[in-house]
């Protein structure tokens, strides 16, 4: 016949919150706490204590409960506190605010100062966060502010003050990484901007092509041929859009044959348009190979920033080169489809497609 200790020990093995505790699992804190009762504390699942014999240990669906059963908080985990994550949002989102509102960008030892961290251990919590350095989330702040500024000023150099240069040649040398075209004509929308553009059919309904001077600006999908070119119109309001000639339709039909088998590949340059965070999700989506698929979490492990899932999903939806960057194939974790620019359907059918091609 069993002891209580044995019976203790088998009722908390057979619990699968055990497990949890066992592999210290992240994902669980705060969606239950223990207590070991010979010690008198409680702990989240993750803590890195000594493993707890399980006759001794209780589980507990809240930090508040498990106080009321009398135990203290640990001070290895600290429970009772929000865990790291949490913090680690709001100490970074407090920085982010210093940057926006910041005359010139602060440095790292200065946003290190201001944290109560080692420089190198802001960068880290910083970009896991973000999903950016420092460096680069001000630059993408100032490249909004370059914007916002050209939008309002009356010259351009107006707008070199406004977005907080302090000479003209620095701000010459950033504006065309941020802007995609000269200043000059990112003020008057896309003027002396010319785009070639066609629109033909595929197995997915109506695609528009659209190629600017420094490759392939747009692939877009849909049912109203007119909708595509009047979005396209509306992304660059002032652009020369020029339709395509004899030898603009060839590299049309490349793209539609790469639509409908992307396994063939894309063998033309692409004019890509954003801030550093997306372009590195969009380069992590195009190591993706067709016939697979990866979740939003694991291309944000890929780029090295765990925490930005959401972040990678805007950039997903952010996209305007259908198929040649991919983010059809991008799931959720379970591995149901999400939202697509273009439509769920269409993600569902290139998906098929590509997994019978593979």
């Amino acid at each position: 016949m069993k002891d209580s200790n044995e019976l203790r020990a088998l009722a908390t093995v057979s619990d699968p919150r055990w497990a949890r505790v066992a592999a210290r699992d992240r994902d669980a804190d705060d969606r239950f706490f223990y207590s070991v009762r010979t010690t008198g504390v409680y702990c989240r699942p993750s803590c890195a204590a000594r493993p707890a014999r399980p006759e001794n240990v209780a589980f507990h669906a809240s930090a508040a409960d498990a106080e009321r059963a009398g135990f203290r908080p640990c001070k290895r985990c600290k429970p009772d506190q929000p865990v790291r994550a949490e913090r680690d949002a709001e100490l970074v989102a407090g920085l982010c605010r210093y940057i926006e509102q910041a005359e010139q960008a602060p440095t790292l030892e200065e946003l290190a100062e201001r944290a109560g961290l080692s420089a190198s251990h802001l960068h880290r919590r910083f970009r896991e966060v973000t999903g950016l350095t420092p460096k680069a989330y001000a630059t993408a702040h100032r490249a909004g502010r370059v914007r916002a500024a050209l939008a309002r000023s009356d010259t351009v150099t107006d707008a070199i003050y406004d977005a907080g240069y302090n000479s003209n040649g620095r701000f010459y040398a950033e504006a065309d990484g941020m802007l995609g075209m000269t200043p000059s004509a990112w003020r008057a929308g896309g003027a002396d901007t010319e785009i070639r553009f066609a629109i033909g059919q595929c197995a997915l309904g109506a695609i528009l092509v659209a190629q600017s001077e420094r490759g392939v600006c747009a692939i877009a999908l849909g049912d109203d041929p007119d909708r595509l070119a009047r979005e396209l119109q509306d992304r660059f309001p002032k652009a020369r859009l020029i339709g395509g000639d004899a030898a603009f339709e060839a590299l049309v039909a490349k793209v539609i044959g790469f639509v409908e088998a992307p396994a063939l590949g894309l063998d033309l340059p692409l004019d890509l348009r954003g801030t550093a965070f997306q372009q590195r999700v969009w380069q992590a989506l195009r190591e993706i190979p067709p016939g697979t698929t990866a979740s939003y979490s694991q291309i944000a492990e890929r780029i090295g920033a765990p925490k930005s899932v959401r972040a990678v999903a805007q950039a997903c939806g952010a996209n305007t080169l259908a198929v040649a960057i991919p983010c059809h194939r991008v799931v959720r974790s379970d591995g149901s489809l999400s939202g697509y620019r273009w439509g769920v359907d269409r993600k569902g059918t290139l998906l098929r497609r590509e997994a019978q091609d593979s």
